[in-house]
């Protein structure tokens, strides 16, 4: 599967997005500036999100659309927080042509049909649905129809909801998914990333996966690295001074480059499965025990544990075959410190 020109797969790189998210605090320098600094700290993409206040909830003010359940945004309502948050459609051209001059991927989460419309005029290479879009199926089928690669957060998802939006998709005759581990709390405790249920999605759906990382620092995404994801997201801010809705959760220039730089070396680390010797194994090789003559013996002198023995290095007879040898005769004379070999003896 290829999203725009980066192939995702087994034995791939990994892929890294920078989620722009609110971190623009509705100032289009600093989301052009944070493209940028994303592009310097190792990003392979930046991911925005295309909706208005009025395209995700209602103007409403009553005890439905209050936000109160122990979130960094509690006091306010949903319509205020996602006026404050949104990121302005008249500035997508723009981002998008920064991020292509950048190098950069770009695409988007939409959470309504009009934004999926929108994002196709853009030519967007991909899709991502967003944690809490997971049930709109409706939403889901209308994504998939485009054909471009879905890349699918789960982190308020059952498994049936999951295996749910997996079927939509493959419904409308696109099997280009990704799921993501996700657990939707901003900071996420580590201890409820469960990055092995990570790997049991990827047995069950068989689909490639990946991490929506909303916990504080590298860790919980190195070690998704570890164990396989194929992408790894990340809020991004240019920095945290700023302020902003999803601040308090998001990684600055400095912490990004420090996670892209250890995922690169996690994945010369991973490497393949081979049980090939490497040239450098091969040298090492030589100080692997094996047989040697550690006294003088003469020629017809019977070889004993007493004058053959397993020591480094290995020039000589593997161990495995140290039954074999003893009792058997010297052919020549052979001085202590000689690596035994089949010709010496008889």
């Amino acid at each position: 599967m290829h999203i725009d020109n980066f192939e995702i797969g087994e034995n791939k790189k990994t892929f890294i997005v920078a989620e722009l998210s609110a971190n623009h605090n509705q100032n289009f320098s600093i989301a052009i500036n944070t493209i940028k600094a994303a592009k310097e700290s190792g990003a392979d993409a930046i991911k925005i999100q295309t909706y208005t206040a009025d395209t995700i909830t209602l103007d409403c003010d009553n005890d439905f659309f209050q936000i109160k359940n122990g979130t960094l945004w509690d006091g306010t309502t949903l319509y205020k927080l996602y006026k404050q948050a949104y990121t302005p459609w008249e500035w997508h051209e723009a981002l998008r042509d920064a991020a292509k001059k950048e190098g950069l991927i770009f695409f988007s989460s939409p959470f309504d049909f009009t934004a999926v419309d929108f994002l196709e005029k853009l030519g967007v290479p991909a899709y991502k649905v967003a944690a809490f879009e997971i049930t709109d199926i409706p939403l889901i089928e209308y994504i998939a129809s485009k054909g471009k690669p879905i890349i699918i957060s789960t982190g308020i998802a059952t498994i049936s909801d999951i295996q749910d939006a997996i079927d939509a998709c493959k419904g409308k005759g696109n099997d280009q998914i990704v799921i993501l581990k996700c657990t939707s709390s901003y900071p996420a405790p580590t201890d409820e990333a469960n990055l092995l249920t990570m790997k049991n999605m990827e047995q069950t759906f068989g689909v490639p996966v990946g991490l929506s990382d909303h916990s504080l620092g590298n860790e919980v995404a190195l070690a998704a690295v570890a164990l396989g994801a194929k992408i790894i997201e990340k809020h991004f801010i240019l920095d945290k001074k700023l302020g902003g809705p999803d601040a308090a959760f998001s990684m600055d220039p400095s912490e990004f480059g420090s996670m892209v730089k250890s995922i690169r070396t996690i994945e010369k680390a991973l490497g393949s499965i081979t049980y090939r010797l490497s040239d450098r194994a091969k040298a090492s090789r030589t100080f692997c025990r094996s047989l040697f003559v550690v006294k003088d013996i003469a020629a017809g002198e019977l070889l004993t544990k007493d004058n053959i023995k397993s020591i480094r290095p290995g020039f000589g007879i593997l161990p495995k075959h140290g039954a074999e040898v003893i009792g058997r005769q010297a052919r020549h004379n052979i001085a202590k410190g000689t690596p035994l070999k089949w010709d010496l003896i008889d």
